[in-house]
């Protein structure tokens, strides 16, 4: 019998895949949109991941733990790219990876504590420790980002930067999506979709990810304000 699980995965990781190999040959090639499509590549290898221990089966802790490390340093890094982008440049941003760092030295040292919970055509669910820790971490930049770009579109005078600001929030608010439904059938005891939000949202990432590649060809600036 075939196993469809994690087969949506594998569909995202090529087109992702695609891409990032497009840009990589038609985008300019400054440092901010480097990080754009690094962000493009951390998705396609949480894809990769997934469909690797839902379609093969190859459920083990390392791999789970793989795929959150990779996903871990998703919000930093894309808080990051917009800071950069939209202001000057500050020593104090890379302290944004501090958390994920952390999380990825203690989720090393309890490895064994990860687990594939089950696997779906759509999306896997993990059972780990800390999650409700993670998950503050892992939303708070996002949430930031979304507040900054609000303001960038208000405040910028220039014309581009408000059209790119406005494509890379309402990503932001879509793949957001899951997010509120998990909360709101959390508060309804059912936590069913908060155990695989991860996943979930990283399906709903690939939007995030044309809107990153629309970015990069947009902007060919390699000298930011």
């Amino acid at each position: 019998m075939i196993n469809w699980n994690g087969l949506i995965s594998l569909l995202f990781a090529c087109m992702e895949f695609i891409l990032l190999i497009n840009l990589l040959i038609f985008a300019d090639k400054n440092k901010v949109n480097l990080m754009a499509m690094a962000l493009v590549g951390i998705l396609t290898v949480y894809q990769a991941l997934e469909f690797l221990m839902c379609t093969l089966n190859l459920k083990y802790s390392f791999l789970a733990y793989l795929a959150f490390v990779d996903i871990s340093f998703l919000p930093p890094l894309n808080l990051y790219f917009i800071l950069k982008y939209f202001r000057k440049s500050s020593k104090l941003y890379k302290t944004l990876f501090i958390p994920a760092l952390a999380f990825a030295v203690y989720y090393y040292l309890v490895m064994d504590k990860f687990a594939v919970v089950s696997c779906s055509v759509l999306y896997a669910s993990y059972s780990y420790p800390l999650g409700t820790l993670y998950g503050f971490f892992y939303y708070t930049p996002v949430i930031c980002a979304m507040i900054f770009l609000y303001n960038s579109i208000k405040n910028s005078k220039d014309e581009t930067k408000k059209k790119l600001a406005k494509v890379l929030l309402e990503g932001l608010i879509f793949i957001s999506i899951p997010v509120i439904a998990a909360f709101l059938m959390m508060a309804f005891h059912n936590d069913q979709l908060l155990s695989a939000i991860e996943s979930i949202m990283c399906k709903f990432a690939f939007v995030y990810a044309v809107c990153l590649g629309y970015f990069t060809l947009i902007n060919k600036k390699a000298v930011y304000e």
